[in-house]
Order: structure tokens, then sequence, then C-alpha cells
């Protein structure tokens, strides 16, 4: 009698994650979210903003699609990844940076942080703030400079930090400098609010982030809980942006439930000691990617053990 042989299966390692929503559809539901960020920062710093933007997004989406014909892989701009990659990038550019420095960093968020570590889910850090910690280190004078037509001088933190008052209205709304799609915290917010209302995030990493920041901030500010320091603190320096939109996603965070949450107080701790007691005003940027370096270890000490190796059955 003859055996029967069982092809061998080959699986990737766990956890396995299933969703009836494709990652296509993810990335254009992101893009969506960011057009009232996007929309008011055109509005608010003009046409060279506007071309920041569709250069920045050209670069990414070029660069993935030519790097895979190289090397003879399947083209996948068309699951909108690259694309969420540059008009992130885009948001956090200065609006008057020459139209070459956002296309230099898409190149270098798509081929050294996503390509070169195996494309989509397999980079270890968010491609889009990588590429703007790379545009800092090598052009800080660029990238530090928000003076445009529009506004002149130093952003409200960094007038925050040196002891002069800002207008917690303007930050609100976004009538202030800053990078482009960092300024208007209402337009994050409903951008923000539509990702929740679909499902897309939720808030375990943002709202762990932001609340883990403002007892920081309350503790260690030098100003107590007031509101009117701590509402400058949430409405600027990019930080609405990169937790609704960066620190969750879904490739560099954590997957377990108990590890975002981790990962967010984490960000809030590092966001913090950056703006108190550290030289920049901001910090989001290097807590979020110093956050995406700890996620490996993050999730193995807060994966849930198996039963018959410590877990509880259930």
């Amino acid at each position: 009698m003859s055996e029967t042989i069982n092809p061998v299966r080959r699986v990737s390692s766990n956890p396995h994650i299933r969703s009836k929503i494709s990652t296509d559809k993810i990335m254009l539901c992101v893009i969506i979210a960011l057009l009232p960020a996007t929309c008011y920062g055109v509005k608010n710093f003009g046409v060279h903003a506007l071309l920041q933007i569709i250069f920045t997004v050209a670069a990414a989406v070029a660069a993935e699609a030519v790097y895979e014909l190289i090397m003879k892989k399947k083209v996948t701009v068309l699951d909108f990844s690259a694309a969420v990659t540059g008009l992130l990038l885009a948001l956090n550019m200065p609006p008057a940076a020459p139209l070459w420095v956002g296309p230099m960093g898409s190149v270098f968020a798509i081929i050294v942080v996503k390509m070169l570590f195996g494309g989509l889910g397999q980079n270890f850090m968010n491609p889009a703030l990588a590429a703007r910690c790379f545009l800092i280190i090598s052009f800080p004078s660029i990238m530090t400079n928000f003076s445009c037509d529009a506004y002149t001088g130093a952003t409200p933190l960094a007038r925050l930090k040196a002891g002069e008052t800002v207008d917690v209205y303007d930050m609100i709304v976004g009538n202030i400098p800053g990078t482009i799609g960092e300024t208007s915290m209402i337009a994050i917010i409903i951008g923000a609010a539509f990702l929740l209302m679909i499902g897309v995030i939720d808030l375990k990493v943002p709202g762990s982030y932001i609340i883990t920041f403002i007892i920081f901030y309350g503790i260690f500010g030098g100003h107590g809980f007031d509101g009117y320091y701590i509402s400058a603190q949430l409405a600027g320096g990019g930080l609405m942006l990169g937790a609704f939109f960066m620190a969750t996603d879904y490739v560099t965070r954590p997957v377990t439930k108990t590890g975002q949450i981790v990962f967010g107080i984490i960000l809030g701790l590092l966001t913090g000691i950056f703006r108190v007691f550290g030289a920049s005003s901001e910090g989001v940027s290097y807590a979020i990617i110093i956050g995406n370096l700890l996620t490996p270890l993050i999730t193995k000490y807060t994966a849930p053990k198996a039963f018959g190796k410590g877990g509880e059955r259930v």
C-alpha cells in the first residue's frame, strides 16, 4: 500500500494577524486622513509647500518602483505604502526647504530603511521619521529653518523654551510657523478621528503617549499642570501628528495590546525628557525612532505565554 506524503507547508513566524481589510485600503485610508493637515499646510504656506509635497511623494513612489524593477521584484507601489511614506515625510518638512531635500529624504526612506530590509512589513523603524532624522543630521540649517513668506522667527515651542509667550489659539488652529503638516491641531485631530472611527487605529498607543507626556510635563516642566503650557506643548512640535499617524504604524509598533500601551508610555517619557531637559524644543521624531528600536524587546516581554509554558488556561 502506497503512502501519501503531504507537502511541507512553510509558514512565517508568529504572531499571525488576520484582517479583512487589505494593505492598500489601509494606506488609502491613511492618505485620506492626512488630507485635512495637507490642505491646511498648503493654505498656510502656499505653492512652495504644495510642490514640496508633490515632489517628495513622487520621489518615494518612483524610488520603490525603480528599485523593484532593477531587482526584478513585483512592483508594489499600488499598495500606496510608498505614497504614505512620502506624504508623511513631506508633512514633516519645513515649508521653504529647497525642493530637492524632500525627494532625497524619500529615496533614503524607501531604499535604505524599507527596501534593503525586505520591503513593507520588514522595516525596523518608521521610514518617514528615519528620513527626517537623516535630513536633520545632514542639513541642520535647512531642516530647522521654519521662516517662509507667511511667517518669520522661531516656532512657538522654541519661543516657550526661551521664556516667551505664545498664542495657544493660533497653535490649535495652525496659524504658526512649523513643518507643513504639524501646525494645525484641529486638522490632525479630524484625520485621526476618521481613522479611529473606521477602526484603522485605536487609542492604545496615542492615548498612553499623550497621557504620559502630560503627566511628565506637569511634574517636570516647571509650570505644574498649567493648562496654557500643556495645551501649547500638545499643539506644537508635531506631537499630535506623531502620536496618531507615525507611532501607530502597524510595522514598527508592538503587536501586543499591553506592548502598545508600554510603547506609548515610553514615547511620552522620551518626548518629555527631550523637551524639558534636552536642547530640542520638540523631540517627537527621535522619541518614536527610539521606541521603534525597542519594539522587539517590548513585544517579547509582553507576549502572552502559551498554556503549559507558564501561561494560564483561557
